[in-house]
């Protein structure tokens, strides 16, 4: 199959229409997670010849007989290559009832929680138990109907390359209920009331004048222009970033969007995008945070990094750079900010507190020292300042230094950077100090490998409690898994990043701190797509291993803990 980078599959929104003549009907990307917690894209199914996706509804008194019909359709026609879903389209369903319906059933097929009902508004299902077979390498539907012959001959037709239409036939079953989005077709939903405050909040942080994001969101007029684009990275969940699984512990920094945000933004578009009656454009005016002003006020110390000239193209190594440190006796730090001086090619920043003469070259995969002290990273889109847990820091012995490790992307321009760091003391020393653990194991990952599982296991020794997480991969990172494992073998889930993003890998940061006591085994897992069907993977011909450049990997899961017992 034909590889499309993701950028140009999303150009064709505006240049293909849903109905053209002589071929299927597009109906776009879209991604869920499943009651399991696993993430499914439409585009990562480009490896199968076509997906099936049946509705699922738990109280319609048909399901069971309509899931017995699907099941014997999958054991006929997986063989060829062919994958089958399930989607939750009924609004009855919580997680812990999906799973129960599952597992009450013994279904072994993946259900997809589409809690916002925006992907099933999108297939156009109507009725539990109403299939859909749709083609992943050109997002395109090829049959929406019932399970009859019409679903066999359609499903023929994609494996053998020779659909060109889009075949769909009345289903019979129990009717679907879209309460929301009938509200929504009964009032559109406004641009300046409702539509601008989700976007001043979740989004113009990075869509401004200069910012990270591609384009600047600063009007209606700019927001109606993009928006086929922004419906596509909503329901792929690529935007907003750095989403974790919502059902895994409750973190202060995630951006999962709410599902009355989602419906709003996709439902507003999906009219057309209105301007309204308001005669003003709230995101004319709205003033976006200066990214060169310290959030906190001055800081107490800072550091001017050297002036960097960052060519226009090529492959640039990691820099690392030595601080000397004017203090005179210990401090602690009880908050960090970084000024990027070019945030389009800053990829990313790390420091650390290091001792005397101590050599460092970026590879924490095997430091167990706690001489060298994690300060604090940069990544994209992070403006504001990092403050330490309240009765934390992050302590700097006299005589220590700062070691800082830049990465930088070339974007086809010549840059300048002259980073800055904030540094915010505490008067007097915190209770307890900060500390950041690696977890990380070596792998090797196999050419065209699409699910190359990697793990890896650190045991903590005395009670500690775990303030963030903070999961690292590279280009072909598919997902990662933070588990505490009891030492009578209870399994707790930390954090789950089950669409991983190499562009977005922040600290997490636990809305309660957890309690973990000696002898707790914290265990790291995820996998790897080094496959053609990874849209950001440089090359999946080669046979790839842990190295400091993007285009090698790393499987790294850092904690950032404090003891259960005071500091000093």
């Amino acid at each position: 199959m034909k590889r499309l980078h993701w950028m140009a599959v999303l150009l064709l929104v505006g240049a293909l229409s849903a109905g053209a003549s002589g071929a299927p009907n597009r109906i776009g990307d879209f991604g869920l997670l499943d009651s399991d917690g696993n993430f499914h894209q439409l585009s990562r199914y480009r490896n199968k010849e076509a997906l099936v996706i049946m509705s699922f509804a738990d109280s319609c008194n048909s399901i069971d007989s309509f899931l017995t019909q699907f099941k014997a359709k999958q054991s006929e026609w997986e063989a060829r290559n062919v994958d089958f879903l399930l989607i939750n389209s009924s609004v009855e369903l919580d997680l812990e009832n999906a799973r129960s319906a599952i597992a009450r059933r013994q279904i072994d097929i993946p259900l997809l929680l589409d809690d916002a009902q925006v992907v099933s508004e999108t297939l156009n299902l109507s009725k539990a138990g109403e299939v859909v077979v749709l083609d992943p390498e050109s997002l395109a539907l090829i049959y929406r109907g019932p399970l009859q012959s019409q679903l066999d001959e359609s499903l023929s037709a994609e494996v053998a390359g020779t659909a060109d239409s889009t075949l769909i036939v009345e289903a019979a079953g129990c009717a679907l209920a879209y309460p929301v989005k009938d509200l929504h077709a009964e009032t559109t939903p406004d641009y300046a009331t409702e539509v601008a405050p989700i976007i001043t909040k979740q989004c113009a942080t990075c869509h401004r004048e200069g910012g990270i994001g591609p384009f600047a969101m600063n009007s209606h007029l700019v927001l109606q222009g993009w928006s086929p684009i922004i419906r596509e990275v909503l329901l792929t969940k690529r935007m907003p970033p750095a989403q974790v699984d919502p059902n895994i512990s409750h973190f202060s920094n995630a951006r999962n969007l709410s599902n009355e945000d989602l419906q709003t933004l996709v439902h507003w578009i999906d009219a057309g995008s209105p301007r309204g009656t308001n005669s003003s454009d709230p995101l004319t005016e709205l003033e976006a945070p200066h990214w060169k002003t310290w959030t906190l006020g001055q800081p107490d110390y800072i550091v001017k990094a050297p002036k960097m000239e960052v060519p226009a193209t090529g492959v640039l190594d990691y820099i690392n750079i030595a601080v000397d440190l004017p203090f005179e006796e210990d401090k602690w730090v009880r908050a960090v900010q970084f000024i990027p001086g070019d945030e389009s090619v800053l990829h990313h920043l790390l420091t650390y507190v290091t001792a005397p003469a101590e050599e460092f070259d970026g590879d924490k995969t095997n430091t167990g020292s706690i001489a060298t002290r994690f300060l604090e990273g940069y990544a994209p889109g992070k403006v504001d300042a990092m403050v330490f847990p309240n009765g934390t820091g992050v302590f700097i012995p006299k005589g220590h230094n700062l070691s800082m490790q830049f990465h930088f992307t070339s974007n086809g321009l010549v840059a300048t950077d002259e980073t800055l760091l904030g540094l915010y003391m505490y008067e007097e020393p915190p209770k307890y100090e900060s500390f950041t653990q690696p977890v990380s194991s070596r792998f090797r990952i196999p050419a065209y490998a699409q699910d190359h599982k990697a793990s890896a296991t650190y045991v903590f020794e005395e009670n500690i409690v775990v303030t963030g997480l903070r999961p690292h991969m590279h280009f072909r990172g598919k997902n990662m898994k933070f588990t505490a494992e009891a030492q009578d073998g209870t399994l707790t889930d930390l954090l789950s990043v089950p669409n991983y993003s190499y562009a977005w890998q922040p600290t997490y940061i636990l809305d309660k701190p957890m309690a973990l006591p000696a002898g707790t085994r914290v265990h790291v897992s995820g996998a790897f797509d080094n496959s053609e069907f990874n849209p950001a993977n440089p090359n999946p011909s080669h046979e790839v291993t842990f190295g400091l450049q993007s285009s090698d990997e790393m499987f790294i899961g850092y904690l950032t803990y404090h003891t259960a017992k005071p500091s000093n």
